[in-house]
């Protein structure tokens, strides 16, 4: 297994409500190529079909590598499409600025538009009839966050197997890992991390590292702000990029905070908590102005980060990250630092 990269997003989507190997530029853009569908039998041959699937709702026969995927969640479609699942719809979140019209969030919505996936349903609204409707043989869903589907497992279950995990602990590649094991694209996952792993080692050897250490969190005006901690995707991003991460003062953070993977500190303990850091990378939340608006809070003034201009966008889709928003999140901190 790979080494966990705990993501605690979920907490924070629950308060505040989301390869590329030596081979060249243009391929790295691409995830894997989805592999012509293999028919039951060859599946239960080849690659282990019938196979049974725990999960956080329970466990699950799946019958045949999946022909027909219907995702619930918004925040796991992304990584479906990725190892090339056949998504046939996705549940829809409300747009918004980290989304296209459609509610599908900005980092996989081509890849979506390409793969000809259709909304089941907007606004996570869920709507069993129409899911029904689109004949899936595998119905993915979340069992935490805002586009849970947990509570109608029993339903959905009776429509089609139903697989629902939680995306709040484990790291995105674990879960794509999940996913994979699920229908039944594991060649195309380990290829995606693998060649996602090369990749970042390459970006990494052309910036130029700021001031070290470095701390990652979203900023919530007179609320203070979550933090990254350690073992956060995005603090193992920034890890796998050459970085030095210092978590928040966590005699600071508020107490009921201190274990969820995103601490929080409040407003008036923001400035030092997180004085350690030399360098900050503020979450944007959809917000252009988020940096801006961090740097200007008076209450920040004397923050080491702040005080030497060196608060930095981590990228506007790296509040989840999936492969996409992950590549994107690289992406803009290259942009930023390239030599």
């Amino acid at each position: 297994m790979r080494r966990p990269l705990r993501f605690l997003a979920a907490s924070l989507a629950l308060t505040l409500s989301a390869a590329l190997a030596a081979c060249s530029q243009a391929d790295a853009d691409k995830p894997a190529e989805t592999n012509p569908a293999t028919t039951e039998s060859e599946s239960t041959t080849e690659t282990g079909w019938p196979r049974t699937i725990t999960h956080a709702a329970g466990t699950t026969e799946i019958p045949a590598e999946p022909l027909r995927i219907v995702s619930t969640s918004t925040s796991i479609t992304g990584s479906l499409l990725a190892i090339g699942a056949p998504v046939v719809a996705s549940g829809a979140t409300t747009p918004s600025a980290m989304t296209d019209d459609r509610g599908f969030f900005t980092q996989w919505a081509q890849a979506a538009t390409d793969a000809n996936v259709e909304i089941a349903y907007p606004n996570l609204e869920l709507d069993l009839d129409a899911i029904e409707a689109f004949e899936p043989d595998l119905i993915i869903g979340s069992a935490n966050g805002g586009d849970s589907t947990l509570e109608a497992y029993a339903q959905l279950s009776d429509i089609a197997p139903t697989v629902l995990l939680d995306y709040g602990t484990p790291s995105w590649q674990e879960l794509t890992e999940s996913l994979a094991e699920a229908t039944g694209r594991e060649e195309a996952a380990t290829t995606l991390l693998t060649d996602f792993d090369a990749w970042v080692a390459e970006q990494a050897a052309t910036i130029t590292l700021p001031e070290q250490p470095v701390t990652a969190l979203v900023y919530m005006n007179a609320d203070g702000a979550w933090t990254f901690g350690q073992d956060a995707p995005q603090a193992q991003l920034l890890i796998s990029l050459g970085f030095t991460y210092e978590q928040a003062d966590q005699d600071l953070v508020t107490p009921e905070s201190k274990d969820t993977g995103v601490p929080v500190l409040t407003a008036e303990n923001m400035a030092e908590g997180l004085a350690a850091a030399n360098t900050l990378f503020v979450v944007p939340m959809g917000n252009p102005e988020a940096v801006a608006n961090f740097s200007a809070d008076p209450l920040l003034g004397n923050q080491p980060a702040v005080a030497g201009n060196r608060v930095y966008s981590l990228g506007m889709t790296s509040f989840r990250l999936d492969y996409y928003s992950a590549k994107q999140t690289v992406e803009t901190v290259v942009e930023q630092f390239a030599k």
